[in-house]
């Protein structure tokens, strides 16, 4: 059934819970980077460890999540002019100055050097900062934008057949880190071929294309449909899961442990589909209760929160940390307590003049 989901310009209350449910995923993943990432970039073989493995596997969603919000609202596109200023003014600029801000944050800090401060300022059109990675986000998503109107036609008129075909294919690609752990360059990969075959159905702009498809044609309640997105999630986690732990037991470096909490990974997705589905029908009966509402600006804040927390982590971390020996009530507790201020500060400044310069 071709089911559509509600205007562009209609709030999905369940969209809105899920985003800030996926914006502190974001903060507890980066808390429990702490337990297992040592200061020189490898792996700590503590119980802290293996307490991430449990309490995190589960959120590697968050991302993916966030693509898949954005994408549901994306399609179609309308006026590209209008399209890009309000998107890029309200990304672009923001992250530009938190780029900044996080360079002389680090110069502070006594991390970096006044020199290599300003040049990692200098050096956002490349990449981001160093010891600012989450920001690796908004160059993606910028990415998403950018395809965005090229994908919009096809998008609202494709079959679903069509729209099918291209998700297989996608699937394909996200067993692409499993199949390289045996065969090295697949598909015609070679040094002087980075786009071998599948290479255009790669990556995140299948999450964007997942949730258009979701939005035609899988937006009808369906208690069956829910037991499948359930079942999705356990397969999902527990692939993940044991993943983690299993290389947890002999890897050294961070990038080989992480192999099935890459963010495009078909288990990774297959749980991220399964908690979207979960969440396609969540209605509010009392819309404007107060439980409502601040989920509604936590919601409209929750870019600015993305942008600011690890300012905020970095110091509740270095607070609580030393207080709390149990790493599973340790990591949850600094995250809900970073998410908690982070908000706070955020709409502070969402309370100036020209906030959306800021936080978006």
């Amino acid at each position: 059934m071709n089911t559509s989901a509600p205007p562009i310009h209609t709030r999905h209350r369940g969209f809105d819970l899920l985003r800030v449910i996926a914006i502190y995923m974001v903060m507890q993943i980066h808390t429990g980077e702490f337990e297992y990432i040592a200061p020189d970039g490898t792996v700590l073989h503590t119980a802290g460890a293996w307490a991430v493995g449990w309490t995190n596997s589960l959120l590697r969603v968050c991302v993916p999540l966030f693509v898949m919000i954005t994408g549901f609202f994306l399609f179609p596109v309308g006026d590209e002019r209008k399209f890009f200023r309000k998107r890029f003014t309200r990304v672009l600029i923001p992250f530009v100055i938190w780029c900044a801000v996080y360079a002389f944050y680090y110069y502070a800090q006594g991390a970096i050097s006044l020199q290599t401060a300003l040049l990692n300022i200098a050096r956002i059109p490349v990449n981001y900062g160093t010891e600012v990675g989450h920001l690796w986000f908004v160059y993606m998503l910028m990415a998403i934008y950018l395809i965005a109107p090229v994908f919009s036609p096809w998008i609202v008129s494709a079959s679903r057949k069509s729209m099918e075909l291209f998700l297989v294919l996608w699937a394909i690609t996200l067993l692409l880190p499993f199949i390289h752990l045996f065969v090295s360059e697949v598909w015609g990969e070679c040094y002087w071929n980075a786009t071998p075959t599948l290479y255009y159905f790669s990556g995140f702009i299948g999450y964007a294309v997942l949730a258009a498809y979701t939005k035609r044609f899988w937006m009808a309640p369906s208690l069956r449909l829910d037991w499948v997105a359930i079942g999705m999630v356990v397969a999902g986690y527990s692939v993940t899961l044991s993943g983690f732990l299993y290389r947890l037991r002999h890897e050294h470096e961070v990038k080989s442990l992480e192999l099935t909490w890459n963010f495009t990974t078909l288990n990774v997705a297959v749980m991220t589909a399964g908690i979207f589905l979960l969440f396609r029908n969540l209605r509010a009966d009392r819309g404007n209760s107060l439980l409502w509402r601040i989920i509604d600006d936590l919601s409209r804040m929750s870019y600015g929160m993305y942008l600011a927390h690890i300012i905020v982590l970095n110091a509740i971390h270095s607070l609580v940390a030393p207080l709390i020996e149990n790493p599973f009530l340790r990591i949850p507790t600094i995250a809900f307590t970073t998410f908690v201020i982070t908000y706070l500060a955020v709409k502070l400044l969402s309370l100036l003049p020209w906030s959306k310069y800021l936080v978006g």
